[in-house]
């Protein structure tokens, strides 16, 4: 069964059992990873290492490369 079908199902029963709908798939992602990403920074800063963003530093590494 795929996401969009147990969505499409717990929606279903929601409805027959009058309770609201459950949220769509993918609708808090974006929440997620920014929560998952604050926890990890967190967690770096407690265990003394540097909290930095590992895509900004490869970034900054390639533009100082090619100039």
């Amino acid at each position: 069964m795929s996401i969009t079908q147990q969505h499409l199902l717990d929606a279903y029963r929601a409805r027959s059992l009058g309770e609201p709908a459950p949220p769509a798939p993918g609708t808090h992602d974006r929440q997620v990873v920014r929560e998952w990403r604050d926890e990890r920074r967190f967690r770096a800063v407690l265990s003394a290492r540097p909290a930095r963003h590992r895509f900004r530093d490869a970034l900054r590494r390639w533009r100082r490369r090619s100039t």
